[in-house]
C-alpha cells in the first residue's frame, strides 16, 4: 500500500517555485487551504498563477499571497469577493482569466482526465466568448474551452488516510476534488491525519493515487473570513422585496428543484415551507439546502453560494462543483431565480457586469441562464436615475441569450408567451399605466 509523505504546511510551501501554475480548492474560504498559501507567502516564490474559483478574502490564503505580489495571473470565476483582487487587476498588477464557474469546474475536471477540452453553452454569445471557437450543437450556440491543468495543486480535506485518500466535509467539497486530479503535485491539507483503513470506501472522494504530500492543518473561525459566522449575512428585507420574492414563489411548483441566485431570490428562501415541495439547490454543492441557522457559522454548517451558513434538510446531499454544474447545464435544474440588471424584449438577460469597471465576477449565473428550465429575473424595475431596466436591447454586457421565462419587479411580474413581453400581475399599488411609463419596451396585457 502506498504511503504518502507527511509533512509540515513550511516543508510543503517549499515545493512550490516562481511560475509555478497552482490549482487551489475552496469555494470563499470553505474548503480553502488557508495553511498551505499562509506558508507559501512566506517563501520567495513569484510569478505564479493562480487558478481557483476566487482569490481568497482580503489577507486570507489567496489573498495573502496577492497582497504580496506573488501572483502574476488568476483565472477563476468570481474575483469581486476580494476587492483588492479588483484593485490589482485595475492597476494592472494583475492578469484575469474569467470564466464561467461551471466551466471553471468542468476545465479542471477535464484537465485532471487528459481531455484537451469541451464545448459548453456556458458563456456562449457573451463577451466570455470571444476570440474563442463557438459552434453550435444540437441547435445550441456553445464555446470551446480548454482543459486546465497547474504544476501543484492544493486542496482542503476533512480527513486524510496515510495512503493520501481524501474524505471531504460537507459543501467544503466544491472544487478541491477536481482540483486534486489536476496538477504534477498534489498537495492536500487535511483536518485528520488517521491511518489506512480508518476510513470506509465507500466514503472517499478522492483515491490516494492522486495525492502526493498530506499536511495536518486545524481550521479556526479565523481561516473563515466572511463565512465564519451566519452574523456576517446581511439581507435587505422590505416590504416591496418581499412582495417580489412572493411572487417568485408562486411561479414554483411542487417537485421543482431550484436554485436562488443572491440578493432578492434569497428572500425566497425564507418563504419555502415544507409543505411546497421544493428541493433548494446551491451551485457550490449542495441539494436540500435549508434556512439559515440561528447562530453557528461554517465550521457547524455548510455554506450556500452567497458564502452565507445554512442547514441541510432531511435528504440533503453535498457534492462537488463539477458534478454541481452538471446537473445544471445537464437540465436537472427546474428553475433559477437570479437577479438581473437589464432583461431585453427578446427575452436576452444582463446581470453580471457594467462597462467602465472591471469584469470580474460572474460566478454560476452563465450557467445557470442557459442551463435551467425555466428562469425567474427579479429586479427593481428602474435604474436609480430612473432609466429602464425591461428595454428593447440589452445594451450591457450579456449573461444568456433568449433565456429569460419571467421578470419580476416591485411594480408588475412580467412572462414571456410565444416570443413576447406579458404582463401578467402587478404589485400592490401599481398600475397599468405605471409600469408603460417606466418601461422601456413596449408589452402585451393579460393579467392573471
Amino acid at each position: 500500500m502506498k504511503s504518502v509523505v507527511q509533512m509540515t504546511a513550511a516543508e510543503a510551501a517549499r515545493k512550490v517555485r516562481s511560475g509555478d501554475v497552482l490549482v487551489v480548492g475552496g469555494f470563499g474560504m470553505t474548503g480553502h487551504p488557508v495553511h498551505l498559501l499562509d506558508a507559501i507567502a512566506e517563501t520567495d516564490a513569484r510569478d505564479l498563477t493562480f487558478i481557483g474559483n476566487n482569490v481568497g478574502e482580503p489577507g486570507l490564503g489567496g489573498g495573502r499571497l496577492l497582497r504580496n505580489g506573488q501572483i502574476r495571473k488568476a483565472i477563476g470565476s468570481f474575483f469581486t469577493s476580494n476587492p483588492e483582487a479588483v484593485a490589482a487587476a485595475q492597476s494592472g498588477a494583475l492578469e484575469v482569466e474569467l470564466l464561467p464557474q461551471g466551466t471553471l469546474a468542468e476545465a479542471l475536471r477535464a484537465g485532471g482526465a487528459g481531455i484537451g477540452g469541451f464545448f459548453t453553452p456556458s458563456g456562449a454569445g457573451t463577451p466570455l466568448a470571444d476570440g474563442r471557437e463557438t459552434r453550435e450543437i444540437d441547435g445550441k450556440l456553445q464555446v470551446f474551452q480548454r482543459g486546465l491543468r497547474g504544476n501543484v495543486a492544493l486542496v482542503r480535506a476533512w480527513k486524510g488516510d496515510t495512503a493520501g485518500n481524501l474524505v471531504y466535509r460537507m459543501t467544503e467539497n466544491n472544487f478541491n476534488q477536481a482540483a486534486a486530479t489536476a496538477a504534477d503535485l498534489v498537495i492536500a491539507e487535511v483536518e485528520h491525519v488517521v491511518p489506512v483503513g480508518a476510513l470506509d470506501p465507500n466514503e472517499i472522494h478522492t483515491p490516494g493515487c492522486f495525492v502526493d504530500v498530506l499536511v495536518q492543518a486545524h481550521l479556526t473561525e479565523a481561516d473563515l473570513g466572511s463565512s465564519a459566522s451566519v452574523k456576517g449575512s446581511a439581507k435587505r428585507v422590505d416590504e416591496a422585496r418581499m412582495h417580489m420574492a412572493r411572487a417568485a414563489l408562486a411561479e414554483l411548483r411542487a417537485g421543482d428543484v431550484v436554485n436562488l441566485g443572491i440578493g432578492i431570490p434569497t428572500l425566497v428562501a425564507d418563504l419555502i415551507t415544507p409543505e411546497h415541495g421544493i428541493m433548494l439547490h446551491t451551485e457550490n454543492g449542495m441539494l436540500g439546502v435549508g434556512p439559515e441557522p440561528e447562530s453557528g457559522g461554517a465550521m457547524e454548517f455548510p455554506v450556500n453560494a452567497g458564502k452565507i451558513p445554512v442547514t441541510a434538510l432531511p435528504g440533503a446531499s453535498y457534492f462537488d462543483s463539477a458534478a454541481s454544474f452538471g446537473l445544471i447545464r445537464g437540465g436537472h435544474v427546474n428553475v433559477a431565480i437570479m437577479g438581473g440588471l437589464q432583461v431585453d424584449a427578446r427575452a436576452n438577460l444582463a446581470n453580471w457586469a457594467v462597462p467602465g469597471k472591471p469584469l470580474l465576477g460572474v460566478g454560476g449565473a452563465m450557467d445557470l441562464a442557459s442551463g435551467a428550465e425555466r428562469l425567474i429575473v427579479t429586479m427593481t424595475h428602474n435604474e436609480r436615475d430612473g432609466g429602464p431596466k425591461i428595454v428593447p436591447e440589452c445594451t450591457l454586457p450579456l449573461t444568456a441569450i433568449g433565456a429569460v421565462d419571467v421578470v419580476i419587479t416591485e411594480l408588475a411580474k412580467f412572462r414571456f408567451v410565444d416570443g413576447r413581453l406579458v404582463l401578467v400581475a402587478l404589485m400592490p399599488g401599481a398600475t397599468v399605466d405605471e409600469v408603460r411609463a417606466r418601461t422601456g419596451t413596449p408589452f402585451d396585457v393579460a393579467l392573471d
